[in-house]
């Protein structure tokens, strides 16, 4: 009886452990997605290009407050770098949506899909059920479709792969600003 308690203890611990998200002060568990170019993007392999990994969830592609976001964090690439980061944009778009935003907006640094809500559960972010909105894109109509809407908050990850931020209430068009304003704090 005793050593099916503790079985049953472990099971339910490594369960929860599964299931469970990363917290400031914890390592993010690696995990991996398409990207904008429909390529695998890894969590460790691109940790190890900067200081620290801004990851930042979006609702929509092609909506106002998101490309007011996106085009933020371009603007800021240099004062980004400065600080030692590199920035990483996520949302429940798929990866064809996203080729189109980052090359509407001239965007550069990458865009993830999560399609399924993967990446934002493991950030307990709040996400729900996706939508379809159609955009013209070089007067061309596309009907834009993602599985799931993700709210916009915003984390640090440091080189070490532990998560040192998180900013759940977001201001799209100064959340970069905010961004370099921390990282230049800890310099």
């Amino acid at each position: 009886m005793k050593r099916y308690f503790v079985l049953s203890l472990l099971i339910l611990g490594l369960t929860a452990h599964i299931g469970a998200q990363v917290s400031l002060g914890e390592e993010v568990p690696n995990f991996s997605t398409l990207d904008q170019d429909n390529v695998k993007w890894t969590l460790k392999k691109e940790l190890k290009k900067a200081d620290y990994m801004v990851v930042y969830f979006y609702p929509a592609a092609f909506t106002g407050g998101c490309t007011a976001q996106a085009c933020s964090y371009r603007d800021q690439k240099g004062d980004l770098e400065a600080v030692g980061a590199q920035v990483v944009g996520v949302s429940g778009d798929n990866a064809e949506t996203l080729w189109l935003f980052a090359m509407e907006h001239k965007l550069n640094f990458s865009l993830l899909a999560d399609e399924s809500g993967k990446l934002a559960t493991i950030f307990d972010v709040p996400h729900n059920e996706g939508g379809t909105i159609n955009r013209e894109i070089k007067g061309k109509s596309f009907d834009l479709k993602r599985e799931t809407t993700i709210q916009r908050w915003t984390f640090i990850i440091d080189k070490e792969g532990k998560l040192i931020y998180k900013d759940s209430e977001v201001d799209a068009a100064n959340d970069s600003g905010k961004v370099v304003k921390y990282l230049a704090s800890l310099q």
